[in-house]
């Protein structure tokens, strides 16, 4: 496998020897110094070009990155996405190669990478032909810091979650599993990650990142907090789905009290209550019942 040398100096060289290439932008964890380093980090990296199209009209020009195990270009795909026509100011190659090493390299022009970099502190500056780039801070994860939730976003994530949680008790009660457990996986576990986002930021001043899918959230919150979350996780066993219902609504309720506490904000204890009860209702609901009540 090669380098974390070694594929910087693939990424730099190439860029270095093609006129076309203005810059090179590196960003994602490798421009993280808190992201843990290992050895399946992807090298995310963006070319300043002078003409995208000049790259795209033969896709072949990447194969001097290395043997890829598999490539996707997602700016080419349509899988009922709604995606597929390319766009004019970026495109990305999404490489897999045979030693393990990915990259996933985007070719913007000039404005968009301008635009784009702004808005992204996770950005290191490679390679700057035309120091287009000079004013560039340092890199840092303040683009991705968790932030305190207003009033109105906190009520909204708490009616959320309770307004939801009735889809899976319903999905569960008609022996539709995989309905079931997209609700809870999705919006439910949407609701419960940006609950336990907020209390990690209040117990750390707001000043980290929950990193993709809250992976760094075990950093800053009680091993208790956060085995109890692991413990949201169910497999397809309908009951075991509901125990995990039961369980997110433990500790949603016991972190967003707390988070209320903090801010000076209400909670909805009786939307708790109600839905609460209504889920146990279901619960026992039998599988001929006719009317819910």
């Amino acid at each position: 496998m090669r380098n974390e040398q070694e594929m910087k100096a693939l990424i730099l060289d190439t860029a270095k020897k093609d006129e076309r290439i203005r810059a090179v932008i590196m960003n994602g964890s490798h421009a993280n110094p808190d992201a843990p380093h290992d050895c399946f980090q992807d090298y995310d990296i963006v070319y300043v070009v002078r003409d995208i199209t000049s790259f795209t009209v033969n896709h072949h020009w990447v194969d001097q990155f290395g043997k890829r195990i598999i490539m996707q270009l997602p700016d080419l795909m349509d899988i009922g996405n709604g995606l597929g026509d390319m766009v004019k100011d970026e495109f990305a190659y999404l490489m897999l190669f045979d030693d393990g090493n990915r990259i996933d390299l985007t070719l913007m022009t000039s404005e968009k990478a301008k635009e784009w970099v702004n808005g992204d502190s996770l950005s290191i500056i490679l390679l700057d032909k035309e120091e287009q780039f000079a004013s560039v801070p340092p890199s840092d994860d303040r683009n991705y810091r968790i932030l305190p939730p207003s009033a109105k976003q906190f009520a909204d994530c708490c009616n959320e979650f309770w307004w939801v949680s009735p889809y899976v008790a319903k999905g569960l009660w008609r022996e539709e599993v995989p309905y079931a457990k997209t609700m809870l996986e999705q919006y439910v576990r949407d609701m419960m990650l940006k609950m336990l986002s907020w209390y990690a930021g209040i117990r750390t001043d707001f000043t980290v990142s929950a990193g993709k899918c809250g992976k760094y959230l075990p950093r800053y919150v009680e091993e208790s907090v956060w085995q109890n979350y692991l413990l949201t996780y169910p497999d397809a066993d309908p009951e075991h789905i509901w125990q995990s219902l039961f369980q997110m609504g433990r500790l949603f309720r016991s972190l967003a009290k707390q988070v209320a506490d903090h801010f000076g904000y209400t909670y909805a204890e009786n939307e708790n209550r109600l839905v609460s009860a209504y889920l146990n209702h279901v619960h026992q609901l039998p599988a001929d019942a006719k009317m819910i009540y």
